[in-house]
Order: structure tokens, then C-alpha cells, then sequence
């Protein structure tokens, strides 16, 4: 799983051709989630009230850089990483 972050014990991927539309994939102690990036919201999955909140608001700070990422991805590029939520 390609890791763009980690923050308070949440790991961030994103696949390389991944499906439509832009998501990240969040994993937090064995639940699992695909969240959009374009406006946040939870796609599919389950994660803590809590720790959602927390992604979402990674994913509001750090948006452009995600997007930027996602296309890296479905370029086959390397992924760069992202700052933790602080």
C-alpha cells in the first residue's frame, strides 16, 4: 500500500490506477475506509467518528497536494509524501 502520511496512529495510501472518483485510503486499528478528496466525504468503509474527522480535516488542509498526488498515481509516478496533521 503506497503511504502518503501518518498522524495519531492513521496510515494514508494511494494506489497507482486507482478508480474514479479521487479518493485516499485511510486505516485506523483494522478499520478501513475510502474517503474523497473533492469535498471530503466518506466513500465506502468505516472509520471512528473521531478519526474521520481527523482525515477530513488532513484532507481540507492538504487538498491540493492530495490531488497532485492523485495524478502522479494514475501517471504511474512515484507518490510524494504528505505532511501529518499536527
Amino acid at each position: 500500500m503506497p503511504e502518503i502520511s501518518r498522524f495519531l496512529g492513521i496510515v494514508i495510501a494511494m494506489y497507482h490506477a486507482d478508480h474514479a472518483p479521487p479518493h485516499i485510503h485511510a486505516e485506523y486499528c483494522g478499520d478501513e475506509a475510502q474517503i474523497r478528496i473533492d469535498p471530503p466525504m466518506l466513500l465506502k468503509g468505516y472509520l471512528p467518528p473521531r478519526v474521520l474527522g481527523l482525515v477530513i480535516e488532513w484532507i481540507s488542509l492538504n487538498q491540493a497536494a492530495i490531488l497532485a498526488d492523485w495524478t502522479r498515481a494514475r501517471q504511474r509516478q512515484p507518490l510524494e509524501k504528505i505532511p501529518p496533521l499536527t
